[in-house]
């Protein structure tokens, strides 16, 4: 861990952010300060730093994920050489009690505190790359496009079977989802072009699309999440299918179950690929009709294939190799076969 010696929390808002700077051991150095989100108002901050002295090298910035809110000033400190790390708002949150002021000032305050209480688990952020950001907005993009079409398709189908039809509304709903199929499609075939455009992705991809169930749109999620972490195991916590027992003394409260939290565009892809697994391979077909017959729930033996899947691919993109379907591990050769 880097010794770091101050800690400046900062609290995003749309138009403005406000910074305060605490010290190890702990304490508030500089009361919080509002400056605007821009330009302006991010060299206001490294004036302010700069005129109480606080050395870059020996802070870190902490900020909560707000989406595009902070991700201009998270490139500008990076630039600045400063060390950026974006944390979960809700782990923030559960590292203080609810009560107290609800301000940006208060929350900066906690923000400082939580990077220099937890300085041991705080990830520093790298911006993606162009291509992966570009290829996240056209994932993001598709989603909400195939959201407006169920949408419409929804309200379309209800509207057939009323009694009293209204052919205007009705066209009205056939050709917006019309326009939603051919922007779809054109999103698809740009992602496609992105990837193909560069050599690694366009391996990584590939080795993917040997896994069986995986699709070119899971493939290119996988893309976006193997940059977060190679773990299989924080993958799956990430995306809310990692199974927790719920265990209190010597009193177990249901089943061992999944959370599901997390990005669900991904999850929901992963679950259908388990899906078609189950149906179309013979090896999780079988591993399927196995845990059921033990008595597992359906639902819990599909959690399992998610997991395994990601567990896949993770293998493939470390290994540089392609899935083999057929292959079996033989366990190592033990002292006496080398001496026969």
């Amino acid at each position: 861990m880097r010794k770091w010696k101050f800690f400046v929390g900062i609290d995003v808002a749309s138009a403005s952010f406000t910074a305060a700077v605490g010290t190890h051991p702990w304490q508030i150095v500089l009361p919080p300060q509002e400056f605007s989100n821009n330009l302006e108002g991010f060299r206001s901050l490294l004036d302010w730093l700069n005129e109480q002295r606080i050395p870059f090298k020996r802070s870190v910035v902490c900020l909560e994920a707000t989406g595009v809110y902070g991700e201009a000033l998270a490139h500008f400190l990076l630039a600045h050489k400063l060390a950026v790390a974006i944390e979960p708002p809700l782990k923030v949150k559960r590292a203080f009690q609810t009560n107290g002021p609800k301000t940006d000032a208060a929350d900066s305050r906690q923000i400082a505190e939580y990077a220099y209480r937890f300085a041991d688990e705080l990830r520093l952020w790298q911006p993606r790359g162009e291509v992966l950001e570009q290829i996240q907005a056209l994932l993001a993009t598709r989603e909400q496009l195939v959201r407006q079409r169920t949408s419409n398709k929804n309200i379309l189908t209800t509207l057939e079977r009323k009694v009293v039809r209204t052919p205007a509304a009705e066209r009205a709903h056939q050709q917006t989802v019309a326009f939603l199929n051919k922007e779809i499609k054109a999103v698809e075939k740009e992602l496609a072009r992105l990837i193909d455009d560069d050599p690694d992705l366009r391996q990584r991809l590939r080795l993917l699309l040997s896994i069986p169930g995986v699709g070119m749109l899971l493939a290119a999620h996988l893309l976006l999440l193997t940059q977060r972490s190679s773990d299989p195991r924080q993958l799956a916590a990430h995306l809310g299918i990692a199974p927790h027992e719920h265990r209190s003394g010597t009193s177990l409260h249901g089943l061992t179950q999944s959370r599901h939290f997390g990005p669900p565009a991904p999850r929901k892809l992963l679950y259908l690929a388990a899906c078609s697994v189950r149906t179309h391979n013979q090896r999780f077909r079988d591993y399927f009709l196995h845990k059921r017959a033990e008595g597992k729930a359906p639902r819990l033996v599909l959690n399992n294939i998610q997991n395994r899947l990601l567990k896949i691919a993770c293998a493939v993109l470390r290994d540089q190799q392609p899935f083999i379907p057929n292959y079996h591990s033989l366990p190592p050769l033990t002292q006496s076969s080398y001496s026969e």
